[in-house]
């Protein structure tokens, strides 16, 4: 039996060694016999020249990269389940499922095209829903599948949306809220991702942001704020004298778990973003921004960490969590030029901004349940604006310019947007409703039914 697995052990090396060599050395043999008139190599000639392997990887780390930022989608309902009383589980996760799906819809009958097509240095693209490869496509001039593409771009629109859910939980009611996304992920967040990702406006001056601090990040803390300041605050949430009121999660090990999964998904979300496998140097550059990611999110929690031990001589496991996810939006907007050292310290400022941001939105009286405005908006934009410390082709100046109108769009259309659907829909539940929970009211599935109040 042990020289049985030896030899199955030793026949997978021998395979994978194979495999490892064929880059190199099949194609010049397949073209010494194409040479000789034989078909089959002839056709291994066309299997393995460098456009066909390329394709292959170019599409692979797209669908990799998609489905990890995908799971990121688990992660933000984890975190903000974890986050939110247990009252309101039910409804986060409800909104989690709902906004990945409506996102998904939307970006293929209008969002892709509005971000992508014909937009030549304007505003936005062209209206109408986008058309995948045919079956058994093999366009090569696209240098990937058309399909992977799409699915790697759907997955960070609704990245945005779920940093808007996590800011408004526990007081907003489901329908309105849905009928925001429609709007943010079909129409907002692609118009403002063309004038960068789609070679709009922005790109034509040499704005910056890699995979997205403010193209994703800051798009939906600015979303987020607008619907905060309509909504108001939850009852109770600041005492009479304007102190802020703590109201503790539910999940702090939910919380943990979420943060840990978007960790892992924000690999998908940077690395992917290099856009292409097809060569050395690319697989290099995606390693390297791994690395630079999860040092950058290192960063942030050892920051976070610190200055609170500093501040109050305790260390609040939230505000931690948190300082991890203001690491990675802070190195996002450029994670490839960053030396390890200075992805450390880029991480480590977003870590500082949660620390003083989260008492100045007490201070103000906004009301953000999950820290998702100083995480996403904040840090999204220092680090958009620390890109040109490490990448000499961007300027301070362009990159101020692109925060500025990304900042007033965003806030500017989904404010009306938000104040239409407060008219016409009324957004927030009544107080008795945000009293018994979001659970019983407005989904009618109670995450912890044997905690709940009242019942044996």
């Amino acid at each position: 039996m042990k020289f049985t697995k030896l030899l199955f052990v030793a026949g997978t090396l021998t395979g994978l060694a194979a495999t490892a060599a064929f880059a190199q050395d099949a194609a010049p043999a397949a073209a010494e016999a194409a040479g000789q008139g034989s078909d089959a190599a002839a056709a291994a000639v066309a299997y393995a020249t460098e456009p066909n392997v390329a394709y292959i990887f170019n599409t692979l780390l797209f669908l990799v990269g998609g489905f990890l930022v995908m799971w990121m989608a688990a992660g933000f309902a984890m975190l903000e389940a974890g986050l939110v009383r247990s009252k309101n589980v039910s409804m986060q996760c409800l909104k989690n499922i709902a906004l990945y799906s409506i996102a998904g819809i939307m970006y293929w009958i209008v969002g892709y095209n509005l971000m992508y097509t014909g937009v030549d240095g304007g505003y936005f693209g062209s209206f109408g829903t986008y058309s995948f490869d045919a079956v058994g496509g093999n366009n090569l001039a696209t240098g990937y599948s058309t399909a992977s593409d799409w699915f790697f771009q759907m997955v960070f629109v609704a990245t945005a949306a779920s940093i808007v859910s996590g800011t408004l939980a526990e007081r907003i009611k489901l329908w309105p809220f849905l009928a925001f996304t429609v709007i943010l992920t079909g129409f907002i967040y692609p118009i403002a991702g063309s004038w960068q990702w789609g070679a709009g406006w922005l790109s034509v001056m040499g704005f910056s942001d890699f995979a997205g601090s403010t193209l994703v990040h800051s798009v939906g803390g600015w979303a987020a704020l607008a619907g905060a300041l309509l909504l108001g605050a939850r009852k109770g949430r600041f005492a009479a004298d304007g102190r802020g009121v703590a109201m503790p999660g539910s999940s702090i090990p939910l919380a943990t778990l979420g943060t840990f999964i978007l960790w892992l998904g924000w690999f998908g979300f940077n690395g992917a973003s290099q856009l292409a496998m097809g060569t050395i140097s690319d697989v290099s550059d995606v390693s390297r921004i791994f690395a630079n990611t999860n040092l950058a999110a290192a960063g942030g929690v050892v920051a976070s960490m610190i200055l609170l031990q500093v501040i109050y001589k305790r260390v609040d496991v939230t505000m931690v969590l948190n300082g991890a996810l203001a690491g990675l939006v802070s190195i996002t907007a450029e994670p490839l030029q960053p030396s390890p050292l200075s992805a450390i310290l880029i991480g480590a400022v977003g870590g500082v901004i949660v620390v003083f941001a989260v008492p100045l939105l007490d201070k103000l009286k906004i009301d953000d349940v999950v820290g998702a405005i100083p995480v996403h908006l904040l840090a999204g934009i220092w680090g958009t604006m620390a890109v040109p410390l490490t990448n000499a082709e961007t300027s301070f100046g362009v990159q101020l310019i692109g925060v500025l109108a990304y900042g007033v769009f965003t806030f500017v259309v989904s404010l009306v947007v938000w104040a239409i659907l407060k008219a016409v829909m009324g957004i927030r539940v009544s107080e008795e409703e945000e009293a018994l929970g979001l659970d019983r009211t407005e989904v009618g599935v109670e995450a912890y039914p044997e905690f709940s109040v009242g019942r044996a």
